[in-house]
């Protein structure tokens, strides 16, 4: 049975946004490249998404200093078709490579109603739904996938061949938060068990399994995750592994994940190579601005409106995450036992001030 932890310590949003930069500052890292890391791991945790927020940055910290993401790194773009580019990201931080692209995908969209771009020697970007999101927050519809290393079996597979590979999925709402949908393609993603791991929490049924191919609950003996669907329908979360290697590493000319170098262990002096795909779309490039708008607010009124379970309540995607933010923006993003801890080492190692 899973326990319920209270956190061992709150911070507010611009604390911790300045610990961040202030940390990897100090590693040489440039500023555009601070604020990008920072706003992404911040708006991660704002949301409750911990695992691909603050919980990384020790990572990041250790990746840059030991050479394997490059703190001031040049990024390239060309421009291929009207609606086409490619970021040479230049083995930099995977964020301000999410950003970038973005912006430049935007300004395709802008042009010619759609701009897809691909991009390639990057690293670890954190959530995905942050650049969907960055675009929706400028009134476009936005899709952003990544591979990842190898964690997640194929279905009836007896070891890990996909990365969590995750989807991110961000629409525009008319005076209202976007609809976002970001999600693993894994049952769980990897971060989550080590977060769970590092506090001692137990997993749900599921979603992991052992060395040995065995279902297993417990965190640390996790060995490999099971694809989105579990053990019976795991061929649909493969599936959508298999999309997302076919347009964050076929089409960025990067390897696929199973080929890809860890994200944890001892080589932090080599560049990985990661691969992301972004899409962004005017939505008054297929229909009048207004029928979208209606359209957005009909379907969302209409789903929300649907009767629910006994003590349960329909919520669209994005509807946890933005009761999420509110409540960490009044309360304080909570820590636990072990980022104390680490925040505290980095504090200390770094000569920045202390966190907490």
């Amino acid at each position: 049975m899973s326990r319920t932890y209270e956190p061992a310590a709150r911070v507010s949003a611009e604390a911790l946004s300045t610990f961040m930069r202030q940390a990897l500052a100090r590693c040489e890292v440039d500023e555009a490249t601070c604020e990008a890391v920072a706003d992404a791991l911040v708006t991660a945790s704002r949301m409750g998404t911990d695992s691909h927020g603050l919980r990384l940055l020790p990572h990041y910290v250790n990746a840059v200093q030991g050479g394997r993401i490059r703190p001031q790194a040049d990024m390239r773009f060309t421009r291929r078709l009207a609606g086409t580019g490619y970021l040479d990201a230049g083995d930099g931080f995977g964020h301000r490579a999410g950003y970038v692209a973005i912006d430049h995908a935007i300004a395709l969209a802008d042009e010619v109603g759609i701009g897809a771009v691909a991009v390639g020697r990057s690293s670890h970007f954190g959530a995905a739904g942050c650049y969907a999101l960055a675009a929706a927050r400028r009134g476009y519809v936005g899709l952003a996938t990544c591979t990842a290393d190898a964690l997640v079996s194929l279905h009836q597979g007896q070891g890990p061949f996909h990365g969590t590979n995750p989807i991110a999925f961000a629409a525009p709402v008319p005076d209202q938060p976007p609809y976002l949908l970001d999600m693993a393609t894994s049952a769980i993603p990897w971060n989550r068990v080590q977060q769970y791991a590092a506090i001692g929490r137990e997993l749900p049924p599921n979603v992991v399994v052992d060395a040995a191919g065995r279902l297993t609950t417990d965190a640390s003996r996790a060995a490999s995750l099971l694809p989105l669907g579990g053990a019976d329908f795991g061929f649909k979360g493969a599936g959508l592994a298999g999309m997302a290697e076919v347009l964050s590493a076929t089409l960025t000319g990067m390897v696929h994940g199973f080929r890809l170098l860890p994200m944890s262990g001892d080589d932090m002096s080599t560049p990985r190579g990661v691969g992301h795909f972004f899409l962004v779309m005017r939505p008054d490039a297929f229909v009048e601005r207004e029928i979208y708008d209606r359209g957005m607010l009909d379907y969302l009124e209409d789903l929300r409106a649907q009767p629910a379970l006994e003590g349960e309540k329909v919520l669209a995607p994005g509807d946890r995450e933005w009761r999420c933010q509110a409540h960490r923006d009044k309360e304080g993003i909570p820590l636990d036992p072990a980022n104390v801890a680490a925040y505290a080492e980095l504090a200390e190692r770094l000569s920045i001030p202390a966190l907490i």
